[in-house]
């Protein structure tokens, strides 16, 4: 049921047009809950440093963790010393707020908290309460800026910086909200937003008051050497290669995304043939999930960077099938953004 209603979020189904007046419910309580935080009725807090969110007002991938990387990672360039909080979506630790380590799996506090905390290697807090996150991660580190992964709808944070991101090929698919469509509020909300970011794959004019984040991928690291955040512990460097260099080859392509489309057209524009693997967003692994590589030994298997976090650990237990690491490779995604979008988010600063 739930995948014949996705379906229709971009063009509206039948099924879609009969949920429309659930829609209009959805809508409503969320303006209520909006009009209940600016009366003072529910509280908001303020932090005691910059705070910046970035969030996005539909369901699905849209790319704000890869943007939210990207920020740290200039961040950092500028001499700053952020830190980030998360929700931990799906996470299953024992007891929140938790701080993610190099021991910290993502089915503990969920994917994208490791992927970000790999690839920035500052702290991150993870807990549904976010201004516990913030307080744990602040008492224990000196940072000069606060990053959130998503929470452009929680308003319990009084915000300095709202950045909304956009995925330049969906939009806002039939802009009707959650459950007819993909909105988790109106578009009306986008007022809101200090910054819009449009996640696109190739250079293309942005409307009025938006900035462009173009991404790529042109490069595969093998898991399980070292290096590559999957605990294999191998002392040789990571074996990395151009995605070019399957082109022409048939592999099997892994993704647990929002729209694993995407990525399975990146690969295709390197002229690789894929066979693909759709999982749904943050979906956890199993061996059983890669019973295709064992029927077909001699093919690589490609993934997400994303999905890679969960699929190392089977690798290094030894999970999987014998000499399986010289088949993985994990693909990251390169991020370019506008110059003037890294400006306007220095200025407001």
């Amino acid at each position: 049921m739930l995948s014949a209603i996705q379906r229709g979020w971009q063009h509206p189904r039948p099924l879609n047009r009969l949920l429309y007046p659930l829609s209009l419910l959805y809508a409503s309580a969320m303006q209520a809950r909006r009009q209940a935080y600016r009366l003072g009725v529910l509280k908001s807090h303020k932090l005691p440093l910059p705070f910046i969110v970035v969030g996005n007002l539909t369901v699905g991938g849209v790319g704000k963790t890869p943007l939210l990387i990207a920020l740290v990672q200039h961040l950092k360039t500028r001499g700053l010393a952020p830190g980030v909080i998360s929700r931990g979506y799906r996470g299953r630790s024992a007891a929140w707020p938790r701080e993610v380590t190099e021991h910290v799996t993502a089915a503990e506090v969920g994917d994208e908290p490791v992927l970000i905390f790999q690839r920035c290697q500052v702290p991150v807090v993870v807990g549904p309460n976010r201004m516990r996150s913030a307080r744990r991660l602040l008492a224990k580190h000196h940072c000069d800026i606060l990053l959130s992964d998503d929470g452009f709808q929680h308003l319990a944070l009084q915000r300095d910086m709202d950045i909304v991101v956009v995925d330049g090929e969906r939009r806002f698919g039939n802009g009707w909200c959650l459950p007819a469509g993909p909105l988790r509020e109106p578009r009306r909300a986008l007022q809101r937003a200090t910054l819009i970011v449009v996640n696109q794959q190739r250079a293309q004019p942005t409307r009025s008051g938006e900035f462009a984040m173009h991404t790529s991928i042109e490069w595969a690291v093998r898991l399980g050497d070292r290096g590559d955040g999957g605990g294999g512990g191998r002392q040789t460097p990571p074996q990395v290669c151009k995605l070019s260099d399957f082109g022409g080859q048939t592999v099997h392509a892994v993704a647990g995304l929002g729209n694993p489309e995407r990525f399975f057209n990146q690969l295709r524009a390197h002229r690789i043939q894929i066979i693909a693997h759709p999982y749904p967003d943050h979906h956890m692994f199993t061996p059983a999930d890669f019973d295709f590589a064992a029927a077909q030994p001699n093919l690589p298997v490609l993934m997400t960077e994303k999905d890679a976090v969960k699929c190392s650990p089977l690798l290094a237990s030894g999970a999987l099938t014998a000499g399986a690491a010289q088949r993985y490779w994990k693909v990251p995604l390169q991020v370019r953004l506008a110059p003037e979008l890294l400006s306007a988010v220095r200025a407001r600063l």
